[in-house]
């Protein structure tokens, strides 16, 4: 007869959650790391109480803002090449709807997160209980409702004997590399507390295998005629690449055959940009070398990428007439975008096969790769030395404000230092192991085109669904998962006043992060979009009611939660400050004034994004136009 054992519902959660181990690459080890937590009516009793009991080898870590502390969850998982996992509880309601922007850019970006928001009453006696919603519609409609469109799996537990196969379903989807992504699982509030008498063998070690999926004879040989029937292939590395840790192969292949290596933000710092077949960021934020090479291919070979409009300046990057595809992705919808040949495998092990079969093939990109790099690498150091001139636009800035505006900006912010100018100086002056985090607005442009990685794995870009707001709570998961790396937070003043929360966080727990602020006073990304299409600047700067221009201090603000802060208006002071940082024990906020209009610009690539159609201002008619005419040469599916 099968053993019981008496427990709550919440209790049995946690010592699940305590006996889950993943095997990968012949390395076993637990999943679960730790549980992130906000208490509130809905889990405190409940998985509050389990976790004061049973936390086991779990890690318990306060939050203070829902989202924020999921977004450091994501950032921890993708850190961790989604090989290790935070969970996540809340309370019902306003706690449960927070999570609603971090499952998103789980979901967007593939990563596994487990989600535990409390829910309402299952037997409804007490309906309806503080921050439940109602519908007439409906008595089963609640908050967490709203997660079913931003997770990868969801369910509402009712009954205590419900939690056993939900999470082993959980666990499935969290464990599965061609559809990991969040798994909500919400338990009734009253469930929780409520006293079942499990098997015990539900509680044993339960290993999951994440065995690599080999490509079928079909496939490589298919993939295999198609490279040699190329004359100029491209290899997109996307991120599937870096969580099949595929550097190696990647190397070899490209250095091998003469094919050159282009990235996108989930790629970046698989290989590093030191390699000589590298030629960075392809795309909208992409650098002039690999939106060229991409011109040029007539064979494009996805590696575990997605192919958004992003990578592909949207579906006009490659020569669609005469390019052909090639697809190397676990998950089969990936694999079959536009129109490719699909591999439906692991990205390492296939690449490792086709090296076998492709002896004796050369590209005819041949020196074509330097050269492409040699005048991109040219454009990077112009680029570190661009400098305002009050009396005169200069080339590198953009021009849609006037002389006079960015004068303004100059005097109200006390700075003359660009963007890009400052970003190369960081890049330049903290340690090559040190991972940086990013997220939204224009300095993911920047990033991908300018900032050079030495060490791989040392980029994390949140561009699946660039969630301002991921910047300062995902520094603290990659901390989290590399706490013997300084980890830098590279933020717009938009991105930290809608969240930054968890820098709090990272005090309370001696998990040092550096946040490096780059303050234009505005919204400068969404500004460029709205300018460059024809509009008049409007709502997305920072100005006060009588127009004058915001000048907030951030450093003060950190100082006040505990942060060591800097203030900087000069390369000098930034280059002090960085140096500075390195020697603190606790996180530190830098304060940089950066002047508008300085980032890097498009490289000969095209956003299609939305112009109206019908304008009584001719410069947005303009745009139209332009947008309609670029449309009749992209793909459209």
């Amino acid at each position: 007869m099968m053993r019981k054992v008496r427990l709550t519902t919440a209790q049995a959660l946690i010592k699940f959650l305590n006996q889950q181990y993943i095997h990968v690459d012949d390395k076993e080890f637990p999943f679960v790391e730790g549980i992130f937590n906000i208490f509130g009516h809905g889990n405190v009793l409940g998985i509050g109480q389990a976790l004061e009991q049973y936390s086991g080898h779990l890690k318990v870590i306060q939050g203070k803002s829902e989202q924020g502390m999921a977004h450091a969850a994501v950032a921890y998982s993708k850190q961790m090449l989604r090989q290790k996992i935070f969970a996540v509880t809340t309370s019902v309601g306003p706690g449960s709807a927070n999570l609603a922007a971090a499952a998103g850019t789980a979901l967007a970006n593939n990563i596994p997160v487990l989600f535990l928001p409390g829910d309402t009453f299952a037997t409804r006696q007490p309906d309806p209980v503080l921050q439940q919603v109602e519908h007439e519609h409906s008595p089963i409609v609640t908050t967490n409702d709203a997660l079913k469109a931003v997770s990868r799996y969801w369910d509402r537990v009712t009954r205590p004997e419900q939690l056993m196969s939900s999470l082993i379903r959980a666990f499935e989807v969290l464990t599965n590399p061609a559809i990991a992504g969040p798994a909500t699982i919400c338990i009734s509030q009253d469930v929780e507390g409520e006293a079942y008498d499990f098997d015990e063998q539900f509680f044993e070690k339960r290993v999951h295998y994440i065995d690599r999926k080999l490509p079928t004879q079909r496939e490589i040989e298919g993939a295999v005629q198609l490279i040699k029937d190329s004359k100029r292939p491209l290899i997109i590395v996307g991120g599937g690449a870096k969580y099949s840790e595929a550097r190696d192969i990647l190397m070899k292949i490209s250095e091998k055959y003469d094919i050159p290596l282009v990235e996108t933000q989930a790629g970046k710092s698989t290989v590093e940009s030191t390699f000589k077949n590298n030629l960075g960021g392809m795309g909208i934020t992409g650098t002039l070398a690999a939106n060229k090479a991409a011109l040029q291919a007539d064979l494009i070979i996805g590696v575990g990428t997605r192919y958004t409009d992003f990578a592909t300046s949207s579906k006009t990057a490659f020569q669609f007439e005469t390019a052909k595809f090639l697809n190397i992705n676990v998950n089969r919808m990936q694999a079959y975008k536009l129109d490719a040949f699909q591999v439906v495998a692991d990205a390492k092990v296939t690449l490792e096969q086709l090296d076998l079969l492709l002896e004796g093939y050369k590209s005819e990109f041949g020196s074509t790769i330097a050269q492409l790099r040699e005048e991109w690498l040219a454009e990077r150091d112009r680029l570190s030395q661009v400098t305002f001139n009050r009396n005169q636009f200069e080339p590198e800035i953009k021009n849609q404000f006037t002389q006079e505006v960015l004068n303004e900006y100059a005097d109200a912010l006390d700075t003359e230092l660009p963007q890009t100018t400052a970003l190369i100086t960081v890049n330049d002056c903290i340690e090559p192991d040190s991972s940086i985090i990013s997220s939204a607005g224009s300095l993911p442009g920047d990033l991908q085109r300018v900032w050079n990685t030495t060490i791989p794995n040392t980029y994390h870009l949140e561009y699946g669904y660039s969630c301002m707001g991921y910047e300062v709570s995902g520094a603290l998961g990659i901390k989290l998962a590399h706490p013997d790396r300084e980890v830098y937070s590279l933020v717009g003043d938009g991105s930290f006043l809608m969240l930054h929360s968890e820098l709090i966080t990272s005090i309370q727990y001696n998990q040092k992060i550096n946040v490096v602020l780059f303050d234009n006073s505005g919204y400068g990304c969404i500004n460029n979009l709205q300018m460059e299409n024809g509009s008049s600047s409007y709502f997305t700067e920072f100005r006060t009611h009588d127009n004058q221009i915001l000048n907030i201090d951030y450093a003060k603000v950190a100082e006040g939660y505990g942060a060591k802060t800097y203030k900087v208006h000069t390369l000098d002071e930034l280059k002090a400050a960085l140096e500075d940082a390195k020697k603190q024990e606790t996180s530190t906020l830098i304060d940089i004034k950066v002047l508008p209009k300085t980032m890097t610009d498009g490289y000969e690539s095209w956003w299609n994004v939305g112009v109206a159609e019908v304008s009584n201002n001719e410069n947005v008619q303009k745009a139209h136009e332009s947008r309609m005419q670029k449309l009749q040469s992209a793909k459209q599916y």
